[in-house]
């Protein structure tokens, strides 16, 4: 055989060996789908338990379109690699998953496998829900078979090439996926364990709470380090960094009445977050929510911020004048001349670690769409702030996020002109 012939041998041989490893990697931890005549009994009790944990999942937040039959898919996430649409978890047989068995079912969370093979986009966040344990998998998938039917065909993704393709997925998968194969905390353990379990699995936490790589890739589920979700340009703070989000000094207390009520002492939700607790949290049990609290007070917690300095430049001192005159002008009937806020109405912006977060985009977001917690048992007339996008230009935005951000103590970066229209529309 000529050299040229090896080489080329030699190529096929690599590339075959690639494509193997591949598919090897993709069928890591993967057990036989069984059919219906193996699926536990329907119960009752277990389809209470199974709405509760699609509840802790926060299952038809995105599995249900606006105007939409709960849980009959259609809902666009976009992605910095297109649209991915949630499907119909419905038990219609013909576009729903009337026909999956539970191993099907365990098959899809466990290993992001659907029941036609087809290897799907972590878009669903099965990176967390791998962790689920298959007792609670079978509870949710009786749950969704006792709801009606809906007739509903799944709407195809709109992603771009090779993010469309399986091969690009494949290749995804064999790098940054595997599926759990200890045994997850939160049977009969620890507060702590049933809280890591309520964050890391169900609760998905750092498909939000987590940086992302150019490929969309988080890092191992524990970590809750922050991060800016994609394309919805709202930032989900650390939860282990003291001058972000971290509650290990908060009264357990305080936690649970946040995730119940929206609202605490300390904080109150908005943006993606008050959707979470409108839709989840709110419903979880007092035991559930204390075990979350334990958890999360018991996280490790990064080393503390150095000191920021106040900006110094005549340009920064012309916008901190500038922005001045917007909040006496727009917000200080509700904030207070000197940022110190309304007590169970409008929060304080002195001290306030939420306007100092890097990036502002929060600040932006709040701004310009308005700041709404969600209503609950326990806040049912929450306050809220109207949206300033039609009345402040972004370089009133600016200046008044940059007076925000420092005066009563505040200390923290300049807003210019061009981070409020990178985060105004809400596209990354």
């Amino acid at each position: 055989m000529s050299r040229a012939g090896v080489a080329f041998g030699l190529v096929i041989a690599l590339l075959a060996a690639a494509v193997a490893a591949v598919v090897g990697l993709n069928l890591r931890g993967e057990s036989p789908v069984s059919g219906r005549a193996a699926d536990p009994p329907s119960d009752e009790t277990r389809i209470r338990r199974g709405a509760y944990l699609a509840l802790a999942g926060n299952c038809a937040g995105c599995h249900t379109e606006r105007g939409g039959a709960p849980y009959a898919g259609g809902a666009g996430i976009a992605t910095p690699f297109g649209t991915v649409f949630a499907s119909n978890l419905t038990p219609d047989a013909a576009t729903g998953i009337g026909d999956w068995s539970a191993s099907a079912f365990w098959r899809a969370l466990h290993n992001g496998r659907s029941r036609d093979g087809r290897l799907l986009y972590p878009a669903f966040p099965y990176p967390n829900y791998t962790r689920i344990t298959r007792d609670d998998s079978d509870a949710i998938h009786a749950y969704l078979q006792s709801l009606t039917p809906v007739r509903r065909p799944n709407t195809p993704h709109a992603l771009r090439f090779p993010y469309r393709t399986q091969a690009a997925l494949a290749v995804w998968r064999a790098l940054y996926f595997r599926p759990h194969d200890a045994p997850p905390a939160g049977g009969a353990g620890a507060d702590a364990d049933r809280g890591a379990y309520l964050v890391n699995a169900l609760g998905h936490c750092n498909a939000c709470h987590a940086d992302r790589n150019w490929l969309g890739a988080t890092r191992e589920s524990p970590d809750l380090g922050g991060g800016l979700i994609p394309m919805q340009n709202w930032y989900a703070p650390s939860l282990i960094a003291a001058d972000e989000a971290s509650v290990a000094d908060w009264p357990a207390a305080d936690i649970v009445a946040l995730l119940k009520a929206g609202v605490a002492p300390r904080a109150s939700v908005l943006g993606p977050m008050a959707d979470v607790v409108f839709r989840s949290t709110q419903f979880l049990t007092q035991a559930d929510l204390g075990a979350i609290a334990a958890h999360l007070k018991g996280l490790p917690q990064s080393p503390a911020s150095a000191p920021r300095p106040p900006p110094a430049s005549v340009d920064a001192d012309a916008r901190i004048a500038d922005g001045r005159a917007v909040y006496d002008a727009h917000c200080s009937d509700c904030h207070g001349i000197e940022g110190q806020g309304r007590p169970g109405a409008y929060p304080a912006l002195a001290g306030n670690r939420a306007v100092l977060l890097d990036p502002p985009a929060n600040g932006v977001r709040v701004l310009l769409g308005g700041g709404f917690p969600p209503a609950t048992a326990g806040n049912p007339r929450p306050y809220g702030m109207p949206p300033f996008a039609t009345l402040l230009s972004d370089r009133e935005v600016a200046a008044v996020l940059t007076m925000i951000r420092n005066s009563w103590g505040n200390r923290a970066s300049v807003v210019d002109t061009a981070t409020v229209q990178r985060y105004r529309d809400g596209a990354r």
